[in-house]
């Protein structure tokens, strides 16, 4: 399966539950996650997509310690299960 598939599905979903999955591209700053996904109540979780069985690249694992450590709720996700359940 490929990236591509599973954040069109990651996408859906938000969109199902009344929320969006935006594409997070940040000039100057490499590594940042593919989409922050905003829900219904105020939630926000960010999440990096990857196809089953790719791993992060070193500066994306350093870019979401940073998040992770700044108290951000970050995701990698790389199939369509893994997308199901964040919205379960």
């Amino acid at each position: 399966m490929l990236e591509k598939t599973i954040e069109r599905h990651l996408v859906q979903k938000a969109r199902e539950m009344g929320g969006l999955a935006i594409k997070w591209v940040a000039p100057g700053m490499a590594g940042v996650p593919d989409r922050v996904v905003f829900f219904p109540g105020g939630r926000i979780v960010f999440v990096e997509l990857k196809a089953p069985g790719q791993k992060q690249t070193p500066i994306q694992v350093r870019v979401t310690k940073m998040l992770i450590d700044l108290g951000a709720d970050v995701r990698v996700i790389d199939s369509k299960e893994a997308v199901n359940d964040l919205f379960a």
